[in-house]
């Protein structure tokens, strides 16, 4: 799940302009790898891609920090 997250940030929503490799526990929004649009972006690609849906009261800092938030997160959406 962490790749299929880092490919589609690196790839699509970054077109690679990153210098060095994204790494599963860098914060997405605090290190401004990715702004408001891009986290909307992402959370309609995990809603595609993993076939769920992500509330409103789900959409917060906690759950999509970094890629390993958002795979805890989704584990834990997984087993409910």
């Amino acid at each position: 799940m962490n790749e299929i997250l880092i490919k589609y940030i690196s790839e699509d929503l970054l077109n690679n302009e990153l210098e060095e490799n994204l790494d599963p526990h860098d914060d997405l929004l605090g290190s401004g790898i990715l702004d408001s649009l891009g986290m909307m972006k992402l959370i309609l690609f995990i809603e595609h891609e993993f076939s769920l849906s992500v509330p409103p009261q789900d959409m917060i800092i906690e759950n999509f920090m970094s890629v390993s938030h958002i795979t805890t997160y989704l584990s834990n959406k997984d087993q409910s």
